[in-house]
């Protein structure tokens, strides 16, 4: 929908509805299509705003070290530029990292918070399985489709990938259209593995929902566990079968619960 520049970088941003602003990040790779499956609900009730991280869709994607809390303040930046002081934000995976350091470097920003399949990340948290780390880097000789397939895999739930094969296809296809280049995946990639917010949870004072799918391979569900267990007062919803992606395997519940926090903060 429109570009705004903040600071050396360029970011692709979309923005619907009215009300309260609500914020989302997406994850390690994924840009603003990713949350096709909450967009529409979230804009009945609130100024629903998504937009593409550096490094993939069509913001800017230099190849130089990034890091969470680059990321963070790139987030603000663009709040900044929309004139938008405070708003809820929601991120998921990585884009739960940099929800939390957005709520550590840039507090008076935050209305509230909502933590999806995510974690504290460093030494205590609970790893990446090797299956999924397998999928992730293991790509030599896979075309661009095969390398995103193969992270679906691990991704989806078995069941969602068995029974919805056409909402697989759907997001392949948005994946290729506007490819994120491998040298930008691992910029992302790499900001993720030195994040660690565990010694500094404490300080997070927003209204705090910790939500996740209970049989994640990429960030298992003991991490939102630990992570809820580090903020004072965080709610925590765990959602049985979930994989990964549980926000678009179980996106009405996945929206119904969000919104039901949302309205009652």
């Amino acid at each position: 929908m429109a570009k705004a520049r903040v600071g050396d970088t360029e970011l692709y941003y979309e923005v619907y509805g009215k009300g309260e602003p609500l914020l989302l990040i997406a994850g390690l790779g994924y840009a603003s299509w990713s949350w096709f499956c909450q967009v529409e609900r979230f804009a009945e009730s609130y100024q629903t705003i998504v937009f593409d991280n550096r490094g993939v869709g069509e913001s800017d994607k230099p190849d130089i070290p990034y890091s969470i809390a680059m990321l963070a303040d790139d987030t603000a930046g663009l709040l900044a530029s929309l004139d938008i002081p405070a708003a809820h934000i929601l991120g998921v995976s990585m884009g739960g990292f940099v929800a939390q350091e957005i709520a550590l470097r840039h507090p008076e920003i935050i209305k509230s918070l909502v933590l999806g399949c995510t974690s504290f990340g460093g030494p205590d948290s609970i790893p990446i399985t090797e299956t999924a780390l397998n999928s992730m880097l293991n790509v030599q000789g896979l075309t661009p489709e095969g390398i995103i397939r193969q992270g679906f895999k691990t991704a989806l739930s078995e069941d969602f990938r068995n029974s919805r094969p056409e909402v697989i296809d759907r997001m392949v296809g948005w994946r290729l259209e506007k490819p994120t280049p491998r040298y930008a995946w691992e910029r992302q990639f790499m900001a993720a593995t030195t994040f660690n917010t565990e010694s500094r949870l404490n300080r997070i004072k927003a209204p705090v929902l910790v939500i996740t799918g209970a049989d994640d391979l990429v960030i298992p569900a003991r991490n939102s566990e630990l992570l809820a267990a580090g903020i004072s007062g965080a709610e925590l919803v765990i959602m049985p079968g979930g994989g990964h992606l549980f926000f678009v395997e179980q996106a009405k519940e996945f929206n119904r619960r969000v919104l039901d926090f949302l309205d009652r903060v």
